[in-house]
């Protein structure tokens, strides 16, 4: 087993702890014990949740918040140089350590699964999480969303599996050496870290070079990079690499998945066995997802049967179609897509559950880099939506690109053929959607930003 707090993280001190991967790993550190402390931009649930493990969180960002016996200063690849706590920090040697460094000592001496791809990881090691848990093996787990059930995003379990995003963004998922990963799908994303798709091939590889030997990877048999990325690593003999989905030569080959309203039902065949199973979630890709759980669940030696009736405990995460209420007829739900691909999967697994309802859409692009390079298919992909808003471009932690704005994704779904248009007020939304929505109309908020802030205010105001 681990041991109860890594060495020299036994009072750390988080910059930006209210972020999903950084509360996650705060939160495993308290729960085994440590002392932890940490600053955030703005007050938020997470602070909050964080405060009644004990955590001391500070609202703003300043030298006087890192604690004098602080054994170390965790960070993540949003942080920018001259933050004034990480300056004292350099100033008073104090150790500066990585969110995936971090996350990766939190792994040491367990059964670590890593799920990687470009889309759904949130999902997929949510699924495991519960799945397993459902099992009564208490996997300690570190998710980006807070789960539906237990209603956190990371957990110090007392069982020896560890579940973990793996995030390919800042190529940090390299520090990982799990017995199991997960690769979902392989695509040309984060294009401020990555400038081809052979960077990105490249990254993948390093990450499948880090599985243990006589460890796992569970990979798509359907998906082109992943299919591209299985060729290129299959002179590693050390490991055993496990395909998944409708192709041929799958080895867990998925036979069909039947829209059950906003869930599904997933039959498969395994070791020349067919297997029935329910997922409380819409979407072919969400049933893909529980597929790929189940196969990560099966390489480490649990029954097939055992973890297909566990799946079915897994109601959610959040902000991944999830619904939001109803007022007036209308349903509004939350949804976290801001790739493309991401949009298409999620419209399509709404478009299957709305069974003839219009999908009213309230889109925040995610980042200019990503607008720059993606913002056609995004406009594109608007056209499964019967309406849509387009706000303007959320930039997290990018400086604006001259010429880049949400006019690119307009012009692209106008052209398209999408009823789309613009709205600069994010705070006018809930009467412009007021005025679009009739009964049995379903609206969507998208994107990684804080639209997802909108949906208890279009509720409110369809309710009047």
């Amino acid at each position: 087993m681990a041991p109860a707090v890594p060495t020299t993280m036994d009072r750390p001190h988080f910059i930006g702890i209210g972020g999903a991967g950084m509360s996650g790993i705060a939160k495993i550190l308290a729960q085994r014990g440590a002392a932890v402390a940490g600053s955030d931009a703005k007050e938020s649930a997470t602070a909050a949740a964080l405060r009644e493990l004990g955590v001391t969180v500070h609202i703003g960002h300043a030298a006087e918040h890192l604690a004098a016996d602080a054994t170390c200063v965790v960070v993540s690849s949003a942080i920018r140089a001259d933050n004034p706590e990480l300056a004292a920090a350099a100033e008073r040697g104090i150790p500066v350590v990585h969110r995936s460094d971090a996350l990766a000592r939190l792994m040491d001496g367990l059964r670590p699964i890593a799920v990687a791809g470009t889309h759904g990881k949130t999902t997929t090691t949510s699924m495991l999480a519960v799945s397993l848990d459902a099992l009564g093996l208490n996997p300690s787990y570190a998710i980006g969303g807070d789960l539906d059930g237990p209603g956190t995003n990371a957990l110090h379990g007392s069982g020896d599996i560890f579940v973990a995003e793996a995030d390919e963004s800042d190529r940090s998922f390299h520090k990982y050496a799990p017995e199991v990963a997960i690769i979902l799908n392989v695509e040309l994303d984060h294009h401020a870290n990555y400038a081809s798709m052979d960077e990105i091939y490249e990254s993948f590889e390093t990450f499948v070079g880090r599985v243990r030997p006589g460890g796992t990877l569970v990979v798509s048999a359907d998906q082109a990079g992943a299919r591209e990325l299985t060729e290129r690593v299959s002179g590693r003999h050390d490991i055993e690499i496990v395909t998944y989905g409708t192709a041929e030569d799958a080895d867990v080959r998925v036979l069909k998945v039947t829209p059950r309203g906003l869930a599904s039902e997933v039959t498969i065949l395994l070791n020349g066995k067919m297997l029935t199973f329910a997922v409380s979630v819409p979407g072919s890709h969400y049933a893909h997802n529980a597929v790929a759980a189940l196969a990560a669940g099966v390489a480490l030696g649990i029954p097939a049967h055992n973890l297909a009736s566990a799946l079915g405990k897994f109601t959610g995460v959040g902000r991944r179609l999830q619904l939001k209420g109803e007022a007036n007829g209308v349903q509004v739900i939350d949804s976290y897509a801001h790739h493309p691909t991401e949009m298409t999967a999620d419209l399509e697994a709404i478009r299957g559950a709305a069974a003839g309802s219009r999908v009213l859409v309230v889109f925040q692009p995610h980042l200019f880099s990503r607008t720059q390079e993606l913002g056609t298919e995004m406009g594109r992909s608007l056209t499964l939506a019967d309406a849509s808003v387009v706000l303007d471009i959320y930039p997290a932690r990018e400086d604006p690109i001259p010429g880049i704005t949400s006019a690119l994704i307009i012009d692209a779904a106008e052209k398209a053929g999408a009823d789309v248009r613009a709205e600069h007020d994010m705070a006018a939304i809930p009467d412009v959607i007021a005025g679009m929505a009739r009964p049995g109309d379903l609206v969507l908020t998208m994107g990684a930003g804080d639209v997802t802030d909108l949906g208890p205010k279009i509720l409110a105001r369809l309710e009047n």
